[in-house]
């Protein structure tokens, strides 16, 4: 099974426990040191208590990062007050209530990389992750996923794959809900761990020919390098070329992988330094508004994703959503190992 984003309620004091349970989990399978393993409690701690005591609808994730199995991520989210000021709530001892101040200063320090988006009256956004030994994940994409409702098993589901500076990801919505949409997002990631060389329309082309066993569903391929970013998606996953000022649609053609769809199309655009590649499936509305999201498109792509989950995100449907950056060293050697990352 493609393994699933479980979000915890940061409701009740026992959210703080479960949490840091499934963290210190991960960080001992991930190689950590008995000290870095205490510090990685310690950050998680203080940031889901931070959600118990003072935020409004806060939930949250810790999980192998999905660019380094080795590292563990934690990302919590919140409807609460948000925070006119993050650099102050950094400092440490600042804290008002209904922010996230307490604790961020030490987070800060303790966590191998984080980041923080806050506006008044949306909420706040933290994304943290640890790692055991170098080297730390690029930071170049990210994505979460939600089941529908109260279900366990998510349809949707996503792969990233990186090689040097470019960056491949796939996208599946598969037909309807539970573990047979789930098998068929799982069939749609099997194909493309083993073709995600090709190009983004003959991966599609094979995921099409190699679904016909499943329910099938939406899936679209964006493989994204410093300058460009080439796309080609079959069925109903939204792709976008997104900035703080506004967003471009990429185009995918009509029909459901692995049953019917016309001519497979490629795209190639042009992708400024500055802009970030979203996929996501139909558990996201479209009428999600950068300019409304003022700072968002400047963090981080475990930030950018969890705010559109939390903007835009459905709870009566499956939801994905996948960010991506272009690596801004255009003139880095290839060479680099290669790494997977699923949801």
């Amino acid at each position: 099974m493609v393994p699933v984003t479980t979000w915890v309620r940061a409701e009740d004091p026992s959210a703080v426990g479960a949490v840091r349970r499934k963290a210190v989990e991960l960080a001992e399978a991930a190689g950590f040191d008995q000290v870095l393993i205490g510090q990685t409690a310690v950050a998680v701690s203080e940031a889901v208590s931070n959600l118990v005591k003072h935020a409004m609808e806060g939930t949250v994730i810790v999980r192998p990062h999905p660019e380094s199995a080795a590292t563990v991520e934690l990302i919590t989210v919140d409807r609460g007050p948000g925070m006119a000021d993050v650099a102050r709530a950094l400092r440490d001892g600042y804290s008002t209530s209904g922010t996230l101040g307490i604790g961020l200063g030490a987070i800060s320090r303790i966590a191998t990389g984080y980041d923080v988006h806050s506006l008044p009256g949306k909420g706040t956004v933290l994304a943290m992750h640890f790692t055991g030994r170098p080297p730390a994940p690029p930071l170049r994409a990210s994505g979460l996923t939600r089941p529908i409702g109260e279900e366990t098993v998510c349809g949707d589901g996503f792969v990233i794959a990186q090689s040097g500076p470019v960056t491949t990801v796939l996208v599946s919505d598969g037909l309807g809900h539970g573990l047979i949409a789930a098998q068929a997002t799982q069939r749609a990631a099997e194909l493309f761990r083993a073709v995600r060389d090709l190009e983004p329309a003959e991966i599609v082309a094979r995921l099409h020919a190699g679904m016909k066993a499943t329910r099938g569903g939406a899936v679209a391929v964006a493989r994204v390098e410093p300058g460009q970013v080439s796309y080609a998606g079959l069925g109903n996953v939204s792709g976008w070329i997104t900035h703080a000022e506004g967003r471009q649609g990429m185009v995918s053609v009509p029909g459901i992988a692995g049953h019917q769809g016309g001519r497979l199309r490629q795209y190639t655009y042009d992708l400024p330094s500055y802009a970030t590649v979203v996929l996501h499936t139909d558990g996201l509305t479209e009428r999600w508004d950068p300019s409304l999201l003022p700072g968002l498109f400047s963090r981080t792509p475990a930030v950018i994703a969890a705010g559109l989950m939390r903007e835009a995100g459905s709870r009566r449907d499956d939801a994905c959503v996948v960010t991506v950056r272009p690596d801004r060293q255009r003139d880095r050697a290839g060479g680099e190992p290669k790494s997977d990352g699923q949801g």
